[in-house]
């Protein structure tokens, strides 16, 4: 299978890796990088320093960078399409490829940054939006890149209303350490993909404040009620976020030290300002960009998200770590259904 990742970031760069180093494979794998100075590293060093500076690009990999990658992608031979951007970039990059014929898939988490004064989009209602042609869908699940680039056992979900999509995914990417699950369920896999990252600031803030591993337990479990919440309300299926894609990307994304979202919640907590959190990263934090987005998706419906409203006020600066535990902690007592 010919497969075109377009995004040298860590995920793109790790599922690009994943898919090209057995070197009994038949996949034809290519890499593109924005960037033509770090491409032209990667090609030379092969490395991707930046982003996963312990891991061997396999010679087999393809690099590339140019403005014309888009073009040649509906021109050419790919059989398989991954768009690895930040989900800011996903619309642009969709915009282009409206015209493909072969299957078009992305990886990034989160809601899009509201457009004239509308509402936030998950990726797929982007996708409805710009190219409603394209046959879609969505890698998702618990994994950092480091992990699935140095070939640790790894599982995630292709998702899309296409079998052909699904298959696809699979295909590409089903192997020794990384395992494929199916799902049509676009929405579970998408809420449950945006949301994790959310609750993970918040639950770095806990562990920051060192409130106690009780603290962590309720406020995961909570988090999850609210998450699956909004996802029904949306045309989710409930048992999606019982899934990979909501409970296991969830307390990956709450818990690992590789999580970049948990990490921003423990810089608060130390004090750091927001903006000092998210420069000291050197990667994207989507929680930070998208929890408005939920907050105000969540709203409209009628939905109540208080660990999600508690980390818009602390991310807007309205209130400080203590008082948004203090807040949650004060709220009426009730069922817990």
């Amino acid at each position: 299978m010919k497969i075109r990742i377009f995004g040298a970031g860590a995920w793109g760069t790790a599922l690009a890796v994943s898919a090209s180093r057995d070197p009994e494979s038949t996949h034809r794998v290519s890499l593109w990088a924005r960037d033509p100075v770090q491409a032209q590293a990667m090609l030379t060093q092969r490395v991707n320093q930046r982003y996963l500076p312990d891991c061997r690009l396999p010679e087999r990999l393809q690099i590339e960078t140019g403005a014309v990658a888009f073009a040649d992608a509906l021109a050419g031979d790919a059989e398989l399409i991954v768009v690895a951007t930040p989900m800011a970039g996903l619309r642009s990059a969709l915009l282009a490829l409206q015209g493909c014929t072969v299957p078009v898939v992305w990886l990034c988490k989160g809601f899009e940054a509201p457009l004239d004064c509308a509402f936030g989009l998950l990726g797929h209602e982007v996708a409805q939006q710009v190219a409603p042609a394209l046959r879609s869908g969505i890698l998702s699940g618990p994994s950092f890149a480091l992990e699935v680039a140095h070939a640790q056992p790894t599982a995630l979900v292709a998702a899309s209303a296409h079998a052909a999509v699904r298959d696809a995914l699979v295909q590409a990417f089903h192997g020794a350490s990384l395992r494929v699950y199916a799902s049509d369920d676009v929405v579970g896999v998408e809420v449950g993909g945006a949301v994790k990252n959310v609750l993970a600031i918040a639950t770095g803030l806990c562990d920051g404040m060192q409130l106690g591993l009780n603290a962590r337990a309720a406020l995961i479990t909570r988090g999850l009620a609210e998450m699956t919440r909004l996802g029904c309300a949306l045309g989710a299926r409930a048992e999606t976020f019982m899934g990979l894609s909501g409970l296991g990307d969830l307390v990956l994304t709450a818990t690992g030290d590789l999580s970049r979202n948990r990490k921003v919640g423990l810089l608060l907590a130390q004090g750091r300002t927001l903006a000092q959190a998210v420069a000291s990263l050197g990667h994207v934090a989507e929680g930070v960009y998208c929890a408005r987005a939920v907050v105000q998706r969540a709203q409209a419906l009628g939905i109540d998200m208080p660990i999600a409203q508690a980390v818009v006020a602390l991310l807007d600066d309205e209130i400080r770590p203590e008082q948004a535990v203090s807040r949650l902690m004060q709220r009426v007592a009730r069922g817990e259904a």
